[in-house]
């Protein structure tokens, strides 16, 4: 049963990020001309860090340790985190495609036509090759930071939080003239589906393989630098 509430878990938090992170853009328009920030440069990534900030603060009280990227599950295993298993690892991941199509689909069908040229997911916009050579890069680079802040980051859960909308951020600009980015095949196979474009093999090759080759690699060299602490056993006196 806690496998199953898992997987539930994580597919409505799937569900739920895919809708609200498609109207980052919107959402950040919406703020700038609301405060009047039209011209300031900084403005549109202050704003949209800020969002990521709140929304992922939001779901932390919420859902708990649900998760929206399989990667991260797989990578934190990886690593030596205890929690999940290869069998926990198998029925959390097609929960979370599941739940990245459902939101896709839900937010196109539901917001205004007005809008729908705002809504997007990621997208290649390479070649394959190079596509896939910057996909495992962001992924490591983006699990690496994760991994990184919440194991040997800050203690406090609001500093871990915001360190993390920042590293987010600095990625998404960072591959967005490349994949997307998704660094999360889950996303990416929501949107993909959402186009029919999920069961090709570009897709495939970019955001499932690299982004577990990117995330893997990323927990291993984690590992090699900061082992996992093994429990101590305590000696037995002899009587």
């Amino acid at each position: 049963m806690g496998v199953v509430k898992s997987a539930i878990g994580d597919m409505l938090m799937t569900f739920s990020w895919v809708v609200l992170s498609a109207t980052f853009g919107l959402q950040t328009t919406e703020i700038i001309s609301a405060a009047g920030f039209q011209g300031i440069a900084w403005a549109p990534l202050a704003i949209t860090t800020f969002l990521i900030f709140v929304y992922v603060s939001i779901f932390t009280v919420v859902f708990g340790s649900a998760s929206f990227n399989p990667t991260g599950n797989a990578a934190f295993y990886a690593a030596g985190v205890p929690g999940d298993t290869l069998f926990t690892l198998a029925i959390r991941l097609p929960a979370q495609a599941a739940g990245a199509a459902g939101g896709a689909l839900a937010i196109m069908e539901f917001i205004p036509e007005k809008y729908k040229h705002m809504i997007s997911g990621p997208s290649l916009q390479v070649d394959v090759h190079t596509g896939a050579i910057a996909e495992t890069i962001l992924s490591f680079g983006i699990t690496f930071a994760a991994l990184l802040i919440i194991i040997r980051g800050p203690r406090r859960l609001l500093a871990k939080t915001f360190l993390l909308a920042l590293a987010t951020i600095c990625f998404v600009v960072a591959g967005s003239k490349y994949t997307g980015p998704a660094m999360n095949p889950a996303i990416a196979f929501g949107w993909a589906y959402m186009y029919s474009s999920h069961n090709t093999w570009d897709h495939f090759y970019v955001y499932w393989i690299s982004s577990f080759v990117g995330a893997l690699s990323a927990a291993l060299v984690f590992r090699t630098i900061f082992p996992p602490h093994k429990p101590q056993q305590k000696k037995q006196k002899k009587a």
